[in-house]
């Protein structure tokens, strides 16, 4: 998805429109690295940052304006990772990756809500299958040279001679990072595709997500309506009976310190939250590119669940409840 480096016989002063056109793709790539809005907005401000501190003179002697801005942002991103481990571990119960809307249900960009500025870096997201819930999920299992090594390499297309001087290392071993990271991914997906031949695999692939999302979608739907209706034995059949859901509440909010596991108990689960919370407003809402919900209590979003799905029933759930996490869904909402 992102693309690689500019000419390096291109030794123009660098044009500001040009400079700023990059933002789009910096918030993308910082976004896959942290899997916080927050922290991303803040990497690629400091990139910025670094930019605008060197003489016109410096900036000029830049080869690649775009490359120089991806090298600061991925070792910006690295060092934040580090320390990111740190904080994590004192983080009250389970960190759940920060959940992003659909551009066309976000709040800053809703449709019909009369607003949407180009500035705002949720809008800019590019929702793909490197930004669902669980694949972010299993970036957070990788060590932070791993992911940036594999995110740079698999998702954004980088060659591995680019990646090593990014992370500091050589190509070789940028390699092997990456093939580490891309068997954690092999090893977290629930079921493995049939292979196919070369030629289909792109259209079979398409078809294949198209397929998943309408009955993800469906099943999200029907969740939401056994929910709705306190209806327990419905929900349990929803559920794959190894189904786990974890919760983020940052302990800022009131959340379940450890995940849930099985189907039964996540059913008991939801119907004692729905019985504390009488008004609460279910929503189908686009959570990281998949169908998930959103719950509302008058008028404003308190959680946002992210679900996976194997075999036609929910396997996993994400629930963030953490308001910090939740600035993209808040705001003059519409139901």
């Amino acid at each position: 998805m992102g693309t690689p480096s500019e000419s390096a016989h291109d030794r123009s002063e660098p044009d500001l429109s040009t400079i700023v056109g990059e933002r789009r793709r910096l918030i993308n790539l910082a976004y896959r690295l942290l899997g916080s809005l927050s922290e991303a907005e803040d990497a690629v401000q400091e990139t910025y940052t670094r930019w605008y501190t060197m003489s016109r003179q410096q900036q000029a002697a830049v080869a690649s304006p775009g490359a120089w801005l991806t090298t600061v942002a991925s070792r910006v991103c690295l060092d934040v990772l580090g320390s990111a481990r740190a904080r994590r571990e004192r983080y009250v119960g389970a960190w759940i990756p920060e959940p992003l809307p659909d551009r066309s249900e976000w709040i800053g960009g809703q449709v019909g809500a009369g607003r949407s500025d180009p500035a705002d870096p949720a809008d800019r997201i590019t929702l793909d299958e490197s930004v669902n819930m669980a694949f972010l999920v299993v970036l957070e299992s990788m060590t932070p040279a791993e992911r940036v090594a594999f995110v740079l390499h698999d998702v954004f297309r980088y060659p591995f001679a680019e990646v090593a001087e990014i992370v500091g290392r050589t190509p070789a071993a940028c390699r092997q990072l990456a093939s580490s990271g891309r068997r954690r991914i092999r090893a977290a997906r629930t079921a493995a595709a049939p292979a196919a031949p070369p030629a289909l695999v792109a259209a079979q692939a398409a078809q294949a997500t198209q397929a998943a999302q309408a009955a993800q979608a469906t099943l999200v739907r029907h969740f939401k309506a056994a929910w709705e209706s306190k209806d327990i034995e419905a929900l349990i059949a929803l559920l794959d009976p190894a189904a786990t859901m974890t919760a983020d509440g940052g302990g800022l909010v009131g959340a379940v310190l450890r995940p849930v596991e099985g189907g039964r108990s996540i059913a008991q689960y939801l119907i004692h939250i729905a019985g504390k919370a009488p008004g609460l407003t279910l929503l189908e809402r686009t959570v990281n590119g998949r169908p998930g919900l959103v719950a509302q209590h008058s008028g404003v979003t308190v959680t946002v669940a992210a679900f996976e799905t194997s075999g036609g029933r929910v396997s996993r759930i994400w629930a963030v409840r953490n308001p910090e996490k939740l600035r993209a869904w808040t705001g003059n909402e519409q139901t």
